[in-house]
Protein backbone atom coordinates (compact mmCIF):
# COMPACT_ATOMS: atom_id res chain seq x y z
CA UNK A 1 0.00 0.00 0.00
CA UNK A 2 1.00 3.48 -1.08
CA UNK A 3 0.55 6.14 1.18
CA UNK A 4 0.62 9.74 0.92
CA UNK A 5 3.87 11.66 2.48
CA UNK A 6 3.08 12.62 5.76
CA UNK A 7 0.03 9.95 6.43
CA UNK A 8 0.70 7.31 8.74
CA UNK A 9 2.09 4.09 7.93
CA UNK A 10 -0.42 2.11 6.10
CA UNK A 11 -3.10 4.34 6.54
CA UNK A 12 -3.24 3.72 10.46
CA UNK A 13 -3.93 -0.25 9.23
CA UNK A 14 -2.40 -2.92 11.64
CA UNK A 15 -0.29 -5.99 9.78
CA UNK A 16 -2.97 -8.13 10.98
CA UNK A 17 -5.63 -6.37 8.73
CA UNK A 18 -8.28 -6.28 11.43
CA UNK A 19 -9.48 -2.51 11.19
CA UNK A 20 -11.36 -1.45 14.51
CA UNK A 21 -14.95 -0.33 13.42
CA UNK A 22 -14.65 3.42 14.90
CA UNK A 23 -11.95 3.49 12.83
CA UNK A 24 -12.94 2.18 8.86
CA UNK A 25 -15.89 4.82 10.19
CA UNK A 26 -13.52 7.59 10.72
CA UNK A 27 -11.68 6.83 7.25
CA UNK A 28 -15.19 7.36 5.77
CA UNK A 29 -15.66 10.81 7.92
CA UNK A 30 -12.27 11.41 6.34
CA UNK A 31 -13.31 11.33 2.73
CA UNK A 32 -16.46 13.06 3.44
CA UNK A 33 -15.20 16.50 5.14
CA UNK A 34 -12.97 16.35 2.10
CA UNK A 35 -15.81 16.60 -0.05
CA UNK A 36 -17.14 19.06 2.38
CA UNK A 37 -14.61 21.69 2.46
CA UNK A 38 -13.96 24.43 5.26
CA UNK A 39 -16.98 25.17 7.56
CA UNK A 40 -19.00 22.72 5.68
CA UNK A 41 -21.38 20.72 7.66
CA UNK A 42 -21.51 16.88 8.63
CA UNK A 43 -25.11 15.33 8.76
CA UNK A 44 -26.28 14.68 12.33
CA UNK A 45 -24.86 11.58 14.55
CA UNK A 46 -27.99 10.28 14.09
CA UNK A 47 -28.13 9.99 9.94
CA UNK A 48 -24.19 9.27 10.21
CA UNK A 49 -24.74 6.07 12.65
CA UNK A 50 -27.58 5.23 10.11
CA UNK A 51 -25.47 5.70 7.35
CA UNK A 52 -22.57 3.85 8.10
CA UNK A 53 -24.43 1.12 10.02
CA UNK A 54 -23.01 1.60 13.83
CA UNK A 55 -23.88 2.63 17.08
CA UNK A 56 -23.85 6.03 18.11
CA UNK A 57 -21.16 5.55 20.80
CA UNK A 58 -19.23 3.87 17.87
CA UNK A 59 -19.51 7.07 15.62
CA UNK A 60 -18.75 9.20 18.28
CA UNK A 61 -15.53 7.89 19.01
CA UNK A 62 -14.71 8.13 15.60
CA UNK A 63 -15.42 12.22 15.95
CA UNK A 64 -13.76 12.11 18.97
CA UNK A 65 -10.26 10.98 16.98
CA UNK A 66 -11.61 13.78 14.28
CA UNK A 67 -12.11 16.55 16.72
CA UNK A 68 -8.33 15.99 18.84
CA UNK A 69 -6.73 15.81 15.23
CA UNK A 70 -8.16 19.24 14.14
CA UNK A 71 -10.39 17.48 11.29
CA UNK A 72 -13.49 18.99 12.75
CA UNK A 73 -14.98 21.64 15.27
CA UNK A 74 -17.89 22.07 17.08
CA UNK A 75 -20.21 25.39 16.02
CA UNK A 76 -22.95 25.56 17.67
CA UNK A 77 -25.01 22.20 17.60
CA UNK A 78 -23.28 21.42 14.67
CA UNK A 79 -19.63 19.51 13.52
CA UNK A 80 -18.54 21.09 10.80
CA UNK A 81 -14.79 20.80 8.49
CA UNK A 82 -12.34 22.43 10.17
CA UNK A 83 -9.36 24.47 8.49
CA UNK A 84 -5.89 24.38 8.11
CA UNK A 85 -3.88 23.99 11.45
CA UNK A 86 -1.89 27.05 12.25
CA UNK A 87 1.97 26.68 11.59
CA UNK A 88 4.23 28.54 14.18
CA UNK A 89 7.46 28.60 14.02
CA UNK A 90 9.45 27.96 16.53
CA UNK A 91 11.78 31.36 16.87
CA UNK A 92 11.79 34.70 18.14
CA UNK A 93 9.04 36.10 16.11
CA UNK A 94 5.88 37.23 17.88
CA UNK A 95 2.76 35.18 18.28
CA UNK A 96 1.44 38.41 15.76
CA UNK A 97 3.73 37.57 13.07
CA UNK A 98 3.66 33.51 12.59
CA UNK A 99 -0.58 34.13 12.74
CA UNK A 100 -0.45 37.25 9.74
CA UNK A 101 2.27 35.06 7.72
CA UNK A 102 -0.81 32.67 7.22
CA UNK A 103 -3.08 35.38 6.05
CA UNK A 104 -5.17 35.19 9.30
CA UNK A 105 -5.55 37.65 11.62
CA UNK A 106 -4.47 37.62 14.99
CA UNK A 107 -5.95 39.26 18.34
CA UNK A 108 -5.36 39.00 22.21
CA UNK A 109 -8.04 39.28 24.76
CA UNK A 110 -6.87 40.39 28.02
CA UNK A 111 -7.51 38.39 30.64
CA UNK A 112 -5.58 40.22 33.53
CA UNK A 113 -2.31 42.22 33.80
CA UNK A 114 -1.43 42.58 38.18
CA UNK A 115 2.17 42.93 39.70
CA UNK A 116 3.79 40.96 42.55
CA UNK A 117 6.70 40.32 44.22
CA UNK A 118 8.55 37.08 42.42
CA UNK A 119 9.45 34.10 44.47
CA UNK A 120 12.42 32.32 44.62
CA UNK A 121 12.48 30.46 41.24
CA UNK A 122 10.59 33.48 39.15
CA UNK A 123 13.10 35.67 40.42
CA UNK A 124 15.82 33.20 39.64
CA UNK A 125 14.88 32.98 36.37
CA UNK A 126 14.51 36.70 35.81
CA UNK A 127 17.53 37.39 37.65
CA UNK A 128 16.02 39.80 40.39
CA UNK A 129 16.03 39.52 43.88
CA UNK A 130 12.86 37.63 45.49
CA UNK A 131 9.70 39.69 46.29
CA UNK A 132 11.17 42.42 43.60
CA UNK A 133 7.62 43.25 41.48
CA UNK A 134 7.08 41.47 37.87
CA UNK A 135 4.16 41.98 36.14
CA UNK A 136 1.72 38.80 34.74
CA UNK A 137 -0.11 39.16 31.95
CA UNK A 138 -2.34 36.72 30.83
CA UNK A 139 -4.38 37.26 27.68
CA UNK A 140 -6.21 34.86 25.49
CA UNK A 141 -4.66 34.47 21.66
CA UNK A 142 -7.43 34.79 18.69
CA UNK A 143 -6.60 33.91 15.43
CA UNK A 144 -9.88 35.42 12.83
CA UNK A 145 -11.81 36.18 16.00
CA UNK A 146 -11.39 31.94 17.21
CA UNK A 147 -9.88 31.18 20.30
CA UNK A 148 -6.91 29.24 20.38
CA UNK A 149 -4.86 29.17 23.07
CA UNK A 150 -3.63 31.29 26.64
CA UNK A 151 -1.06 33.38 27.16
CA UNK A 152 0.88 33.96 30.63
CA UNK A 153 4.33 36.16 30.30
CA UNK A 154 6.15 37.34 33.56
CA UNK A 155 8.71 40.76 33.07
CA UNK A 156 10.40 42.77 35.76
CA UNK A 157 9.07 45.79 36.41
CA UNK A 158 12.48 47.09 36.77
CA UNK A 159 12.80 46.45 32.95
CA UNK A 160 9.23 47.80 31.81
CA UNK A 161 8.09 49.85 34.56
CA UNK A 162 4.98 51.55 32.50
CA UNK A 163 3.75 48.54 31.20
CA UNK A 164 0.41 49.06 33.06
CA UNK A 165 0.03 52.72 30.84
CA UNK A 166 1.66 52.41 27.65
CA UNK A 167 0.98 48.82 26.36
CA UNK A 168 -2.27 47.85 24.45
CA UNK A 169 -2.74 44.38 25.80
CA UNK A 170 -4.42 43.94 22.27
CA UNK A 171 -0.95 44.29 20.45
CA UNK A 172 2.10 42.51 20.12
CA UNK A 173 4.40 42.63 23.24
CA UNK A 174 7.52 42.11 21.32
CA UNK A 175 6.55 44.73 19.15
CA UNK A 176 5.93 47.28 21.99
CA UNK A 177 9.59 46.12 23.87
CA UNK A 178 11.50 46.71 20.25
CA UNK A 179 9.76 49.84 18.99
CA UNK A 180 8.84 51.51 22.13
CA UNK A 181 11.53 50.43 24.24
CA UNK A 182 14.13 49.84 22.25
CA UNK A 183 15.11 46.43 24.20
CA UNK A 184 16.45 43.90 21.56
CA UNK A 185 15.35 40.35 21.47
CA UNK A 186 18.29 37.80 21.68
CA UNK A 187 18.33 34.08 22.54
CA UNK A 188 15.81 31.98 24.38
CA UNK A 189 15.65 28.71 25.78
CA UNK A 190 12.09 26.97 24.90
CA UNK A 191 10.77 23.32 25.72
CA UNK A 192 7.35 21.72 24.59
CA UNK A 193 5.22 19.33 26.12
CA UNK A 194 1.89 17.64 25.86
CA UNK A 195 -1.09 18.33 28.60
CA UNK A 196 -4.48 19.05 29.59
CA UNK A 197 -6.03 22.35 30.29
CA UNK A 198 -6.79 22.81 33.67
CA UNK A 199 -11.00 23.38 34.15
CA UNK A 200 -9.91 27.07 34.35
CA UNK A 201 -7.62 26.76 31.03
CA UNK A 202 -10.62 25.19 29.01
CA UNK A 203 -12.95 28.18 30.03
CA UNK A 204 -11.18 30.59 28.99
CA UNK A 205 -9.89 29.11 25.65
CA UNK A 206 -13.44 27.27 25.25
CA UNK A 207 -12.01 23.82 24.52
CA UNK A 208 -13.62 20.27 26.15
CA UNK A 209 -10.94 19.93 29.32
CA UNK A 210 -10.28 16.25 27.06
CA UNK A 211 -8.68 18.35 24.31
CA UNK A 212 -4.74 17.35 24.22
CA UNK A 213 -2.69 20.96 24.83
CA UNK A 214 0.88 21.97 23.68
CA UNK A 215 2.12 24.00 26.00
CA UNK A 216 5.56 25.88 25.60
CA UNK A 217 7.91 27.36 27.75
CA UNK A 218 10.41 29.73 26.73
CA UNK A 219 12.78 32.08 29.00
CA UNK A 220 13.90 34.79 26.58
CA UNK A 221 17.15 37.01 26.83
CA UNK A 222 17.69 40.21 25.55
CA UNK A 223 21.00 40.90 23.59
CA UNK A 224 23.11 41.09 26.34
CA UNK A 225 22.15 37.88 27.72
CA UNK A 226 19.85 39.57 30.59
CA UNK A 227 17.07 37.54 31.12
CA UNK A 228 13.96 39.69 30.14
CA UNK A 229 10.34 37.54 30.21
CA UNK A 230 9.32 34.10 30.91
CA UNK A 231 6.44 32.48 29.17
CA UNK A 232 3.65 30.23 29.76
CA UNK A 233 1.97 29.13 26.43
CA UNK A 234 -0.77 27.06 26.20
CA UNK A 235 -1.73 26.34 21.99
CA UNK A 236 -4.73 24.14 21.01
CA UNK A 237 -3.48 20.57 20.06
CA UNK A 238 -6.17 20.86 17.35
CA UNK A 239 -5.36 23.87 15.92
CA UNK A 240 -1.80 24.37 16.32
CA UNK A 241 1.79 22.98 14.75
CA UNK A 242 4.86 24.02 14.84
CA UNK A 243 7.82 23.47 12.65
CA UNK A 244 11.16 25.13 12.82
CA UNK A 245 14.36 24.12 10.27
CA UNK A 246 17.00 22.19 11.05
CA UNK A 247 20.72 22.65 10.19
CA UNK A 248 23.95 20.33 10.67
CA UNK A 249 26.17 20.74 13.18
CA UNK A 250 29.51 22.14 11.42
Amino acid sequence: MNDAPGSPIRSGIPEHGRVPKYYAVKAELEALLDQLGEGGALPTERELAARYEVSRETLRQALRDLLIQGRVRRRGRSTVAAGPKLEQPLSLASYTEGVRRQGRVPGRTLIGLERFGADGQLADQLRVEPGAPVWHLERVLLADGERVGLESTYLAVARVPFLEDEFDPGASLYAFLTEKLGIGFGAADERIETVLATPREALLIGTPPALPMLLLHRLTRDTEGTPLERVRSLYRGDRFSFTTRLEPQA
